[in-house]
């Protein structure tokens, strides 16, 4: 048993007792050339990768994008089962900790304290969490499962297998449809972020390891993780990262361009794509050089108060009734579903199955390195039950009142017969549901703002997580690094859109997300005997 100075983000010493020995990895920066610290072999070996891609892509962009067309459907449809056992697994854990006496274990040892106040925790937690995704899907993916569901036969391929039943049924079309919308954006994708947050914040604040990766798997390979062992898995997590964000960042892009279109008539074009995320990724690299409190943090409140106001504005002026008893009504129905959705065999309901919730898991896998390690370095001062009733159970109830505001409104304005909610292109159903309200101007450029906000807040946090991760856990690493990670991550994100269009994004970050399941689920295993050896709060 070793006694280990455990280094935190806000330079304060903690001396704790662990059974972990530490062995011969540095977490003090080494400033090298142009004031970088790039001796770990994870920086290069992840750059020149990802560079490799991002060369083919703008070379060959049709082969890219052939290829990146065929990538993601192979994958979803040949490990949606291993997706949807994955996620399951996760949100099992989570829930057992928080019940078990394992969950009185405080990050950072039995006397810390937290480092945020709960308003500042909540608001860095869900905007890095899936602020733009809940933007894009928010209206658009309601519509999209209830006309599936409302459209289609017991024996047709659209049919939900274990749901059947809702044709013609507007009534349960609706249930149904909200009901699949909270299962991709409740427990199990937070489920995810907490037990990869969860496990960087034990094994760096209460066992004094590197905030990496790497760390989590001590207990499991030992020294080995300071070799190539530990590089292989760190890198790894990287090109997840960084494909899993550049997804997210397209997304916010083709949003923000259409909602620019829809306001101002600026031309929805490849060029006009480049040119909004080049001026974002700007946003970023100055919030980036402002730090995590004054970037990362301001730009998440200032975030939060705009979608709060967006949010109320829509329960007020839309259909607050429904709203208000939807919210219970859309949470039974995602209860009583639930084990129907996450069943992962027998599934015949392909288009639901592989074509969203496969596609879905991957991508919260991919960005649970980016969203984990961001939720582990703002975390510290929390017991396991509270971190994971936060980031786990809030959030949720979050996502589903966000969904039951919005998509609710659009169903009812849809039943209404406003035809143009359903018709309109994915990026579009928000501003078009926007447009049937009052001052729909104002609340549409509010929109065009939030999503830019997340897109900043997405790039500023990602670039620090994925620079600590390739400096090995410092988590003050040289400023210029953060800096080209959030250059790349730009740059990444033209690439692939350029090279096959947002279809490449989301090929790319199943193609990562694959791979990093089997990785987080040996994770798992290492968080459990990590927990175990630590004493409790009383």
């Amino acid at each position: 048993m070793s006694d280990v100075t455990e280094r935190v983000p806000d330079g304060e010493a903690n001396v704790i007792d662990t059974d972990y020995e530490v062995g011969q990895h540095n977490v003090q920066p080494q400033i090298g050339p142009f004031g970088m610290d790039i001796h770990n072999p994870v920086f290069a070996i992840s750059a020149g990768g990802i560079m490799l891609m991002v060369f083919y892509a703008l070379a060959l962009p049709e082969q890219a994008g052939a290829f990146f067309g065929w990538l993601r459907p192979t994958l979803t449809s040949n490990f949606d089962w291993f997706f949807l056992a994955a996620g399951n697994i996760f949100v099992i854990l989570a829930l057992v900790l928080i019940a078990s006496p394992l969950g009185k274990i405080r990050l950072g040892g039995t006397e810390a304290k937290p480092d945020y106040s709960y308003t500042g925790w909540f608001s860095m937690l869900f905007a890095a969490g899936m602020g733009i995704g809940l933007m894009f899907y928010g209206v658009s993916e309601p519509i999209s499962h209830f006309s599936s569901s409302f459209a289609a036969g017991a024996g047709s391929p659209e049919s939900w297998a274990p749901l059947a039943g809702a044709a013609g049924d507007a009534v349960e079309a609706r249930r149904l449809g909200m009901a699949a919308t909270i299962f991709h954006w409740g427990l199990h994708p937070w489920a995810i972020y907490a037990i990869v947050a969860l496990a960087l914040a034990l094994f760096s604040y209460n066992k004094g390891l590197p905030l990496s990766i790497r760390s989590i798997f001590y207990p499991i390979f030992g020294e080995r993780v300071w070799g190539w062992t530990g590089h292989a898995i760190d890198t790894l997590a990287v090109f997840a990262t960084l494909f899993g964000l550049a997804t997210s960042l397209g997304i916010g892009a083709e949003q923000a361009i259409a909602g620019l279109n829809f306001l101002f008539d600026i031309p929805v074009t490849d060029t006009s794509k480049v040119v909004l995320i080049s001026g974002i990724t700007v946003l970023a690299l100055v919030s980036v050089v402002a730090g995590l409190d004054a970037g990362v943090k301001r730009l998440s409140e200032i975030n939060m108060v705009l979608a709060v106001l967006l949010l109320g504005f829509v329960i007020i002026v839309g259909p607050t009734l429904a709203i208000a008893t939807g919210f219970f009504a859309n949470l039974l129905a995602y209860l009583e579903y639930l084990p129907a959705l996450s069943n992962p065999v027998g599934r015949s309901d392909a288009n639901f199955s592989q074509g969203w919730t496969s596609f879905y898991w991957a991508w919260w896998i991919s960005w649970s390195p980016f969203v984990g390690m961001f939720i582990a370095r703002v975390s510290r001062g929390r017991t396991v039950r509270e971190f994971l009733i936060c980031v786990l159970i809030i959030p949720s109830a979050v996502s589903i009142l966000w969904m039951t505001a919005f998509g609710g409104t659009a169903l009812t304005l849809l039943e209404a017969g406003q035809e143009e909610i359903a018709s309109a292109a994915l990026e579009l159903k928000l501003f078009t549901m926007l447009e049937q309200l009052p001052l729909h101007t104002i609340t549409s450029f509010v929109g065009i703002v939030l999503v830019i906000v997340f897109f900043v807040t997405s790039s500023d946090s990602g670039s620090l997580v994925i620079d600590t991760i390739t400096a090995g856990g410092k988590v003050d690493a040289p400023t210029p690094q953060r800096v080209f990670w959030a250059t790349f991550e730009g740059m990444v994100a033209v690439a692939l859109l350029l090279g096959g269009g947002l279809g490449a994004l989301q090929a790319a970050s199943v193609s990562t997300g694959l791979p990093f399941a089997v990785v987080l689920l040996l994770g798992c295993v290492s968080l459990v005997k990590g927990l175990m050896s630590e004493p409790r709060s009383s």
